[in-house]
């Protein structure tokens, strides 16, 4: 039997070392939430319970967690939506070069490399400065466009590049208006793409601290209403608002991948049927 050379060793014991790192952290708390009443915040464990997920339905005097919940889930659709619209429309727009394209794709996604806490205190600097309010809904949506926008944008230029002019070609020789080709043509075809820029805006939204931290207001987002529970809160309560809101987010990627799978499975039916028709 061939063996392996060193290098698969040494890969191997990296992504092992990564992925201890990435859910390691993870495990730990999902276990510790679990705790009995008179747990701690540390191993070992102090008997096994749900006591701790019961307390998080109760009257908290530590914060607002459901409205936070709320309002990240909020924010997060509002971003979802706008990302995957404007992504959109940037990538039909940018499939014929104009005057200035580069330059409005580098200043687009330049706010990659910008420290997310600097967007922050630029946006509400500004915010301050026009005599508006700073809230979670304006300036918070504002900043955590600046984080979300870039990667649709990105998305959706390599789509287009890969994109098969031909069907457009072929519908506008049936007759189908520029909208019609792009609702029954376009569209359905980048799908799947779609999906993946709305996952992309949801969860980057969701789980966004630094650049909500400024611009958020009197009303905490989740990721602030967690931080601010790490300060003041002695009780493996937060370990289970934690484990809930993981299970929540691999919940929500899990729709987004199902939704995919769904729509490649439709679109290749509909391919196979039509290559059937022929």
């Amino acid at each position: 039997m061939e063996r392996r050379p060193r290098s698969f060793y040494i890969l191997a014991a990296f992504f092992g070392l990564f992925v201890l790192f990435l859910y390691g952290p993870i495990l730990t708390i999902g276990i510790l939430s679990f705790q009995g009443p008179q747990g701690g915040l540390t191993f070992p464990m102090n008997g096994v319970s749900l006591h701790w997920f019961r307390d998080l339905f109760q009257e908290q005097a530590v914060g607002d967690i459901w409205g936070a919940f709320r309002r990240s889930f909020g924010l997060g659709l509002m971003v979802m939506v706008t990302t995957v619209v404007v992504s959109v429309m940037a990538g039909l727009a940018f499939r014929k070069r104009f005057t200035g394209s580069a330059v409005l794709f580098y200043a687009a996604i330049t706010s990659l490399v910008i420290p997310s806490i600097l967007v922050s205190l630029g946006v509400g600097l500004i915010f301050n400065q026009l005599g508006f309010k700073i809230h979670w809904a304006t300036s918070g949506f504002g900043s955590q466009l600046t984080w979300t926008l870039p990667f649709g944008l990105l998305i959706m230029f390599a789509v287009f590049n890969r994109f098969d002019k031909s069907y457009e070609e072929a519908a506008r020789d049936q007759g189908a208006t520029a909208w019609q080709t792009i609702r029954f043509v376009v569209l359905p075809i980048i799908a799947p793409s779609l999906i993946g820029v709305a996952l992309f805006g949801f969860t980057l939204s969701y789980d966004e601290f630094a650049r909500t931290l400024l611009t958020a207001g009197s009303y905490n987002t989740l990721p602030l209403e967690i931080f601010g529970m790490t300060t003041n809160v002695t009780t493996p309560v937060i370990y289970a608002l934690g484990t809930l809101t993981t299970l929540f987010s691999f919940g929500i990627i899990a729709v987004f991948i199902l939704t995919a799978v769904i729509l490649n499975r439709r679109r290749a039916r509909l391919g196979s049927d039509a290559g059937q028709g022929v």
